[in-house]
């Protein structure tokens, strides 16, 4: 039995429509009708990263971290691969820089996108305590 399934059907040009569960997703190559690949990609790693630095911060004794952001940035090369992701991630709770980089080094464990890339391109990330 597999764990996920999804469709896409491209009815022409280079406008992809999925089907993930019970949720649809355009992703546009041309970035017109929707975002890129890549950018889905980037946008899916913070998406499953925020998660995980909660509960690694729930881990390491930080039950309410309060709110908090990932900026992320990505370089692609000339034939449009990405060569490197940076995550500025932003959190409420005012905590020292050990602290954070505690939640950060369980967070990488935990999010099953940063364990699916190859690590050249895990994000090269830098958080901010007190941010908000």
């Amino acid at each position: 039995m597999t764990d996920i399934e999804t469709s896409t059907v491209s009815e022409q040009g280079f406008v992809s429509n999925s089907q993930v569960g019970d949720f649809e997703l355009t992703i546009d190559a041309t970035e017109e009708e929707g975002p890129g690949p890549n950018g889905v990609l980037v946008a899916d790693y913070a998406s499953c990263f925020l998660p995980a630095f909660r509960v690694g911060g729930q881990q390491r004794d930080h039950d309410d971290l309060g709110k908090l952001q990932i900026d992320a940035e990505a370089d692609l090369d000339d034939d449009d691969d990405l060569t490197a992701i940076r995550f500025d991630i932003y959190v409420e709770e005012d905590l020292d820089d050990s602290e954070l980089d505690g939640i950060v080094e369980r967070a990488e464990g935990i999010c099953h996108v940063h364990s699916a890339l190859r690590e050249e391109l895990h994000a090269d990330i830098s958080v901010e305590g007190g941010a908000f």
